[in-house]
């Protein structure tokens, strides 16, 4: 496969617009790279309602609304985002060497690099109703929600490990802990039964029919989870709770790169964020699973400065430089001239994008 020159060219794309995308392109941008980002709509992090333990940034703020300000970071800075689904990546020869080609639904593009961003999906549970109160009762993140769960009646469902370790884990925030199997046998083991015994944690077999809302919530807004209806007949009223059946990681386009994935289906990387084939990275939960804005934002990060360093030679060794055959010194600066351009403009400006109101009351 030769480069076709009609295709739009850039050094780095990444696939994945929630917060490890994002950031990763807003450091290749701002690090003189021609970055593209292809996002399709949708994606798990813009359905969040409430973005949480993000520095100086409010929980009324969405992942949704996180996003927009972070696609317009990367415009403003100069860097091209498309809301377009990347149907496979390949790679290809030219006369600069490796390359890779990403098609997408209604675009292709070239690229030097490319970072998988992609993500997990949550495994839903199989309740009638409750998939609606996601956000708003129903909750997949201990770290993100048991905080807003704190002092409630809570419920962890599933008949996993995790399920069984995410309950005993929310007697640190509640005395009023269930753990519904919703009629299924346990999977874990022995120590673990043991050690559920020696929690404050109600065990209940029977299954989940059905969820309702809160009667007494505001009927302006999106409704709350108001508790849970059970097969038994009986209903049980509760503040929110966890599902715990499991994640299903995104990485098909990685894997038909040839991209070696690890025992659970994630990507697997290096310390630096790089895959098993050369020049293609993969950041955030992909690669790990934490389900934390924070760190998706920290991998992006550090992917954003490795690849720099990947795709620029200088500083250049004292070798280097006093060896006259070598004209590298002549190829500075790196960024490309419509990149500069956009430098010079940004400089100039005194509002740039994102969130930068004052708090109430400040």
């Amino acid at each position: 496969m030769e480069r076709d020159r009609s295709n739009p060219d850039y050094e780095v794309v990444v696939v994945g617009g929630g917060p490890a995308g994002l950031t990763t392109a807003i450091y290749t941008t701002r690090l003189g790279h021609e970055t593209a980002v292809f996002e399709k709509e949708g994606g798990r992090h813009a359905a969040v309602d409430h973005v949480h333990n993000l520095l100086g940034v409010s929980e009324n703020v969405s992942g949704q609304e996180l996003a927009a300000h972070a696609v317009d970071q990367l415009e403003h800075y100069g860097g091209d985002f498309y809301l377009d689904a990347v149907e496979s990546v390949s790679r290809f020869e030219d006369d600069s060497g490796p390359r890779f080609r990403l098609e997408a639904s209604h675009a292709t593009v070239d690229a030097d690099r490319v970072v998988f961003a992609t993500g997990f999906r949550d495994r839903s549970p199989e309740v009638a109703d409750l998939e609606r109160f996601t956000g708003r009762g129903l909750h997949y993140c201990l770290h993100c929600d048991a905080y807003t769960l704190g002092d409630g009646s809570v419920f962890v469902l599933g008949h996993t490990e995790s399920a069984a370790h995410v309950a005993m884990t929310m007697c640190n925030f509640t005395d009023d802990v269930d753990l519904l199997l919703d009629g299924r046998e346990p999977e874990w083991g022995d120590e673990t039964a043991e050690l559920l015994e020696a929690h404050p944690v109600d065990r209940i077999e029977t299954t989940v029919v059905s969820a309702y809302e809160d009667s007494a919530a505001d009927s302006s807004e999106r409704p709350w989870l108001g508790g849970l209806s059970f097969g038994d007949g009986t209903e049980r009223d509760y503040l929110g709770g966890f599902a715990m059946y499991g994640t299903a990681y995104n990485a098909d386009l990685a894997a038909e790169l040839g991209c070696d994935l690890t025992d659970d289906g994630a990507i697997d990387v290096d310390e630096r964020r790089e895959t098993s084939v050369d020049g293609a990275y993969a950041v955030g939960d992909v690669t790990h699973g934490q389900n934390q804005t924070t760190i998706a934002i920290g991998d992006g990060a550090y992917a954003g400065l490795v690849v720099h360093k990947d795709l620029r030679r200088f500083p250049l060794s004292l070798e280097e430089c006093r060896d006259e055959e070598d004209a590298t010194h002549n190829d500075a600066p790196g960024a490309s001239a419509t990149l500069r351009a956009q430098m010079r403009r940004v400089r100039t400006l005194e509002t740039h994008p994102g969130l930068r109101d004052p708090s109430p009351g400040r």
